[in-house]
């Protein structure tokens, strides 16, 4: 059976543009699904998984900021922003919001593709299937969601891509240089304290969801690692 594609998440309300960009989604192997405002975008992301989102600053009910706060409280798929506007301001705004890309019109349809796979190979490679998650766990890539112990983790972006770096390979002690460049989309910018303090709170979570669990384990002087049992 071929692997199902991945839907992604047009929003846009430009025909010219949106029709260019799905035609390029669907030749590169995608499954684009196209809509022209930022209340319809939220309702597909409700009901049905999605794999990406390119989304449009300029829309007709709603700002694309917004769309992107909005989203960002329930959802941790990532977002391009497409933008007419190609101010240092406006993509600071973006990428605070939790954006992962920011591009500019005009752009070419090859770029945005490319630059789509390369988001997606950072945030949701094939880290972890059911044959090699350790009991208790769960991780479903297409919803970006981990479970612990049948309990959904409430994930920040990057603390979902820290984890599941660890859920790959349970046992294998992970640098916090290999962490960062794991979850961190510019890993220069992160601290071996921002990692930490990643940590910290992932084990907060995990402590509510299995009191007396600490599946994950400080290698003083090395890393981290993910108990294998």
């Amino acid at each position: 059976m071929p692997p199902s594609r991945q839907t992604i998440l047009v929003v846009e309300d430009e025909a010219a543009i949106a029709e260019t960009i799905v035609y390029a989604l669907a030749t590169e192997g995608f499954a684009p699904v196209w809509k022209t405002t930022g209340r319809e975008a939220l309702a597909v992301l409700a009901k049905e998984p999605v794999a990406f989102v390119v989304l449009d600053v300029g829309l007709p009910d709603m700002n694309g900021f917004d769309v992107c706060r909005e989203l960002r409280r329930r959802h941790a798929v990532p977002v391009i922003f497409l933008t007419a506007r190609s101010g240092e301001v406006d993509k600071v705004v973006g990428l605070e919001l939790g954006a992962d890309d920011y591009l500019a019109k005009p752009f070419s349809p090859r770029e945005l593709t490319a630059r789509i796979r390369a988001v997606l190979r950072r945030s949701n490679p094939d880290r972890v299937g059911a044959g090699n998650a350790p009991a208790g766990w769960t991780h479903d890539t297409a919803k970006c969601r981990i479970s612990f112990r049948g309990k959904p983790l409430d994930l920040t972006r990057n603390e979902y891509r820290l984890l599941g770096a660890l859920l790959a390979a349970p046992g294998r002690v992970f640098s916090r240089e290999q962490l960062m460049t794991a979850a961190w989309d510019d890993p220069g910018a992160a601290l071996d304290r921002t990692v930490d303090a990643h940590i910290k709170m992932l084990r907060a979570k995990l402590r509510e969801a299995g009191p007396e669990a600490d599946p994950i384990v400080t290698h003083r002087g090395l890393g981290y690692s993910l108990r294998e049992a």
